[in-house]
């Protein structure tokens, strides 16, 4: 490689450093999906049993071990806490953003690599989860890797590739459950569509590729169904076909709700991305551009479809649209021209991103003004937390308009300069934001309860504490649960259902309550025996003694 190419890798691995490893750990894990699986991944290391998935030390059956295992070694480098359970998804994200650069350039040119990554780099949703502890990040890198090697397989009639391709498609399984394979599945399948369904790979390749997947794949399924027997197996397959045929309470959405979170929530790279699709570029690596096209379109097609939507369902999405995004902009600038409603979308879009990044920090320090039209009681007692602002933050939004709008002015004669600069600012923007805005806003949020499960750790650790009538994981995670050795604790078939022995039965442990303040009337006059110790927020919490038996007289 040139040494450019080698300029460009170190550029973007200092880069993806610099923004993805920074402020991790500035905000408390989110419930529920952050703080579910870094407390699967503690359960790891509390239990050593690191074969089986648990959430308080049962079988969860939503989700293979690969990703607990990357964040049950981070733990054990950085401790339990939320920079390590992030850290393996910005890890992924460096690795993420050498890659598009360096199969931009084998593929393309150099120009398409570094456009590729620096797309990827700079926008919303796309930074934002390589800063987070979700799934996704690895996940998506596994499928992508195997569709690129997919591709290579078709083009070059390569065993080894294919071998390859099943390897990273049994990680994608070990990683996210068989939706892995189903979204390669239905990618290729659509581009043999494409191709009238001609014989487009040999068949040890196709061999090869089979296997390497089953095998990979297997390490784990194998090993849990010899050892834990049809009954895991079978619950896994049954959350799998729930989670695609119902919607779970919450995530009922409509079907373009995708579209909108994937446009949106991409920005820049998205708008970009809408002139990238109509052309490929002197019809270099057709198969591989095709691919991308149909991945894109089955990931949103599907997601769709399915009755669960989540933000980050679609989030496999992001990878084929910062390719097309760079497509974009390398025809933008061999051509020098770019239409006029371009530059008008671009900054109308980005407009109206700076203003709610301006807008939400002046909501918070006008917060008054606004309680007479806010009818959720819960919602209005976490506004009304006393949260410390400093008076400045709404400028991190008024200096990215700054530079969208000088974008917008710039970009039709400077298109590199202008794209660099909106990408940069992008992503710089993001990081502060994270850094200096989102934990204050989480103080409105989760953050008493956290602060409540943290105080009791240090406290009163040999005790119970749990939510009722809400769902959440927090408190396992940051109150570090421990594997109790009481069995009434786990005499029912859900936690949730064991709070009733916690309220009123014969408890060998103080028992510590969090309740939201919109159903605090209702939990009183409910459980009048329980002391309250004081509200934050939207929480209540309260405590119950330990139970002593009385004594018996002499």
């Amino acid at each position: 490689m040139p040494i450019s190419y080698r300029l460009h890798q170190i550029f973007f691995l200092i880069a993806g450093l610099l923004f993805f490893t920074t402020f991790l750990g500035s905000v408390h894990l989110f419930d529920w999906d952050e703080v579910n699986f870094a407390e699967s991944a503690r359960e790891m290391l509390v239990t050593g049993n690191f074969r089986q998935v648990q959430i308080n030390y049962r079988p969860f059956w939503e989700k293979p071990p690969l990703f607990f295992w990357l964040q049950s070694l981070s733990m054990s480098l950085f401790g339990i806490n939320a920079f390590a359970a992030r850290l393996p998804n910005a890890i992924f994200g460096v690795i993420t953003l050498l890659t598009f650069l360096h199969i931009g350039t084998r593929k393309y040119s150099l120009q398409i690599g570094f456009w590729w990554a620096m797309a990827y780099l700079g926008s919303f949703l796309p930074f934002m989860y390589f800063k987070s502890g979700i799934i996704d990040p690895v996940f998506n890198y596994f499928i992508f890797l195997s569709i690129y090697y997919l591709a290579e397989t078709i083009e070059t009639a390569s065993n080894r590739k294919a071998i390859l391709a099943g390897i990273f498609t049994g990680l994608a399984v070990l990683t996210k459950g068989p939706v892995g394979f189903l979204l390669i599945l239905l990618s290729f399948v659509a581009f043999w569509a494409s191709e009238r369904f001609r014989r487009i790979a040999t068949w040890q390749a196709v061999v090869l590729y089979a296997f390497s997947t089953a095998l990979v794949s297997l390490a784990w399924f194998a090993v849990e169904l010899w050892q834990g027997g049809w009954w895991f197996f079978k619950m896994f397959i049954e959350y799998q076909i729930r989670l695609f045929s119902t919607p779970d309470a919450g995530h009922e959405q409509p079907f373009f709700y995708h579209f909108v979170v994937v446009f949106l929530g991409c920005f820049p790279m998205s708008v970009f991305a809408l002139w990238g699709f109509r052309k490929n570029l002197k019809q270099a690596s057709p198969v591989f551009h095709k691919k991308m096209f149909f991945l894109f379109w089955v990931v949103m097609i599907l997601f769709s479809i399915v009755e669960t939507k989540i933000v980050h369902y679609s989030s496999m999405a992001y990878l084929p649209l910062s390719f097309f995004a760079a497509q974009a902009i390398t025809q933008f600038i061999s051509q020098n021209s770019i239409p006029k409603r371009f530059e008008w979308f671009l900054g109308i879009l980005g407009g109206i991103f700076a203003l709610i990044l301006a807008a939400v920090p002046l909501f918070a320090y006008y917060k008054e003004n606004f309680y007479a039209y806010i009818d959720d009681p819960f919602a209005l007692d976490c506004l009304k937390t006393p949260v410390k602002w400093k008076g400045w933050e709404f400028l991190i939004g008024v200096l990215y308009g700054i530079a969208v709008f000088w974008t917008a002015r710039k970009i039709r004669k400077q298109v590199a300069k202008a794209s660099v600069t909106l990408f940069l600012a992008s992503a710089l923007v993001i990081n502060v934001y994270l850094a200096v805005v989102v934990p204050l806003i989480e103080q409105y949020s989760q953050a008493p309860a956290i602060e409540f499960y943290k105080m009791l750790r240090q406290e009163n650790p040999n005790s119970y504490v749990t939510t009722v009538w809400f769902k959440s994981y927090a408190h396992y995670f940051y109150f570090q649960y421990p594997h109790y050795q009481n069995p009434n604790f786990y005499q029912k078939e859900t936690y949730q259902e064991n709070t009733e022995w916690l309220l009123n039965g014969k408890i060998d442990k103080d028992a510590y309550f969090v309740v939201k303040t919109d159903e605090l009337e209702r939990f009183q006059q409910t459980y009048p025996h329980l002391t309250m110790l004081y509200k934050k927020g939207g929480f209540t919490f309260f405590k119950r003694e330990a139970y002593e038996p009385p004594r018996s007289e002499d």
